[in-house]
């Protein structure tokens, strides 16, 4: 809806006028001067303006207001506004000024009370003496209902010649509620009213669920304002299958071009990719979550008495749920150095230690000039590039630690469920070593003091084989001994406390959830940390003086931009954490989250925005004389007649060169 309200500046400006029909929209007329509102400018990405009680207690600290007096139009900056709501504020001024008056119209703009005497008189004059302090500043709760965890879903339906009203969940909602047959109302919480209807469903239906949605807002007591969006079967938006814990579509196309079935059994298949295109297909790399091909170096220290300590690189790959680990990998790209530095907390870490976890991994960033990508991994959910960089030799051990002076031995009995078909994909996590845990589909290493199994399932694959011998290798120095499923000797079993049922079904086909990705802008220049969001981002929506998060449903990326301060960037993320915790959709908690710093952007960031330009924040040499000398005596005399990259070898620096 706002896109029809776009301007030359790309901001969004709606004003909400009081009065109902007859004097919002009916008589539209200009160059009528006896008019006397107050309006109230809010947001930043996309502004509107509501007119509000003509009174000083309409005002506050931290937004923007707009003294219409037809003739003359004053804006009074709050003190806690920022200076984008400022520049949106006056281009409200003007656009007021020249289509509705003319041209004519005086605009006055009041930053600071005590400069404008003149115009603050006449602000009295209009409203009176202002009593009393002005509050503090509102924030723009309308970004923070976006995500409101309460939501209802209610069944519109026929029974016995009478239209039937009937709650059937709350969240997270599945989207196996709805039905063709039938018509649905989804009420978030009152910020919002879906209708959806069923492609099946009777006409009466359909009626009456509108009526049904428009009831709802008298009879809750929700603003007369609350949006009714009506959805249709198969055509639902990404806001509406956001609210759903899993929504597939069908037959749809993922990855390199693979279609899944949605409801037939078959055997879950890794796909292989060309990693070679990831550079050249920026929206591949963060499609798989890849940022790079996985050749570049790996440094792995533990967390041992609250300090960093060198892993052995003969270990590197084998990680304990009693211990914390920082895993620093370093690629390069356009001759630079990048880094990614993994933060991973053992399921039974202490609290002492995940803390001390991120102070050291703070630390080690800065080491590399704050250029770092910090993913926090929670044990057992290990993103794909993690798994890629120890080239199929990813151990996770259930509890213990890897400390040289161990508290607790080691169990006798070990078992591994193994998964994977090549280096780039495979992980073995160690499960209950009881036969239970077993399951058809995948290899198990079951490891003892005299032997090691290697147990195959009737589903895997000779791939899955292949790699569980590599791993086998790690795990066991024993004997191996490769004992297919159904063909197990007396002493598998003994060694797994006797026969169990266990998992022998074809594993169902992994569902394709479908979710765009959404920015959200995290800041505190109102005053109070709120987060909005950008609705059709690109890269121009990422704001230098803010933090930005993006939303991958998979991930959770925090972009820093370089004027965001302290506060905002501690804050950032809780909030993610948080965001999580109240989503509709019931999100899981240990959803990676990866920090990225403005200008070391990883491909699998840069992916998500169309036409990303990796020179946008390079420094200017002609702007910065003093930066680069090297660079400016290497260009002497030369005439560049468009922006160039230029890279300085001896201070590790990009610069774009401007004719």
């Amino acid at each position: 809806f706002m896109e029809y309200f776009n301007t030359k500046h790309n901001t969004h400006l709606m004003v909400d006028t009081k009065g109902g029909v007859a004097s919002g929209f009916k008589h539209v007329e200009t160059n009528v001067y006896n008019i006397k509102r107050l309006l109230h400018v809010k947001g930043k990405k996309h502004v509107s303006a509501t007119e509000v009680t003509l009174s000083w207690d309409s005002f506050n600290k931290g937004d923007v207001f707009l003294l219409d007096l037809g003739k003359v139009l004053i804006q009074w900056n709050g003190p806690n506004c920022s200076i984008a709501e400022k520049s949106r504020g006056l281009g409200l001024a003007r656009s007021i000024r020249d289509s509705e008056r003319g041209g004519r119209a005086q605009i006055g703009i009041i930053d600071n009370e005590k400069d404008s005497p003149d115009l603050l008189k006449i602000m009295k004059m209009v409203l009176g003496e202002r009593r009393g302090e002005l509050r503090d500043a509102i924030p723009d709760t309308k970004a923070d209902e976006l995500q409101k965890a309460n939501v209802r879903l209610y069944h519109v339906y026929e029974k016995d010649n009478h239209l039937m009203v009937q709650e059937i969940a709350t969240r997270p909602l599945t989207q196996d509620l709805l039905q063709h047959e039938d018509s649905y109302i989804l009420d978030q919480g009152g910020f919002k009213i879906y209708v959806w209807r069923g492609k099946a469903s009777k006409q009466e239906e359909k009626k009456a669920a509108f009526t049904r949605a428009v009831g709802f807002i008298q009879a809750k007591g929700y603003s007369a304002s609350t949006n009714i969006e009506v959805i249709s079967d198969g055509a639902e938006s990404a806001m509406f299958k956001q609210l759903f814990q899993r929504w597939t579509e069908k037959d749809e196309t993922q990855g390199l071009g693979k279609v899944y079935a949605i409801g037939k059994t078959a055997k879950v298949e890794q796909v292989k990719f060309d990693t070679t295109q990831l550079h050249a297909r920026p929206e591949l790399a963060a499609e798989q979550r890849m940022v790079d091909d996985a050749s570049g170096d790996v440094e792995v220290w533990r967390i041992e008495d609250l300090q960093m300590q060198p892993v052995d690189p003969k270990t590197y790959g084998q990680f304990y749920g009693g211990d914390c680990y920082l895993v620093l990998y370093t690629y390069h790209r356009s001759g630079r150095p990048h880094y990614v530095l993994y933060m991973w907390q053992g399921r039974h870490a202490s609290v002492d230690e995940i803390t001390a976890c991120a102070i050291n991994a703070i630390e080690l960033d800065k080491k590399h000039g704050d250029e770092a990508v910090q993913v926090r991994v929670t044990m057992g959910k290990e993103p794909a590039h993690f798994l890629a960089i120890f080239k199929g030799k990813l151990i996770i051990y259930e509890g213990g630690t890897s400390r040289a002076q161990k508290s607790t031995p080691e169990p006798a009995v070990r078992l591994f469920q193994v998964r994977g078909t090549n280096e780039m994909n495979t992980k073995a996590t160690e499960v209950p070593a009881r036969a239970s845990s077993l399951n058809s589909n995948d290899v198990f290493l079951l490891a003892t003091n005299e032997v090691c199994y290697l147990w195959c399932g009737k589903g895997c694959s000779g791939d899955e084989r292949e790699m569980a011998k590599i791993v086998a290798d790690i795990v066991s120095t024993r004997d191996k001994h490769i004992i297919l499923e159904r063909q197990e000797p007396a002493e598998f079993w003994e060694a797994l406390g006797g026969k169990a049922p266990y998992a022998s079904e074809k594993r169902f086909q992994e569902e394709i959830t479908h979710y765009q990705p959404r920015l959200f802008e995290c800041s505190n220049q109102t005053g109070r940390f709120i987060m909005t969001e950008v609705v059709d981002f690109c890269q121009e929506d990422l704001d230098e003086d803010d933090v930005m998060l993006l939303d991958t449903w998979e991930e959770i990326f925090l972009w820093v931009g370089k004027g965001s301060n302290r506060y905002e960037r501690n804050e950032a993320v809780a909030s993610a954490k948080e965001y999580l915790k109240t989503h509709p959709a019931g999100r899981d908690l240990a959803t990676p989250i990866l920090l990225v710093k403005q200008g070391c952007e990883p491909l699998n960031f840069t992916g998500w925005f169309n036409a990303w330009d990796p020179y946008k924040w390079s420094v200017s040499c002609w702007k910065n004389p003093g930066v680069c000398m090297c660079a400016q005596q290497c260009l002497k005399g030369v005439t560049v007649s468009e922006p160039y990259p230029v890279r300085c070898v001896e201070q590790n620096l990009s610069y774009d060169i401007e004719s």
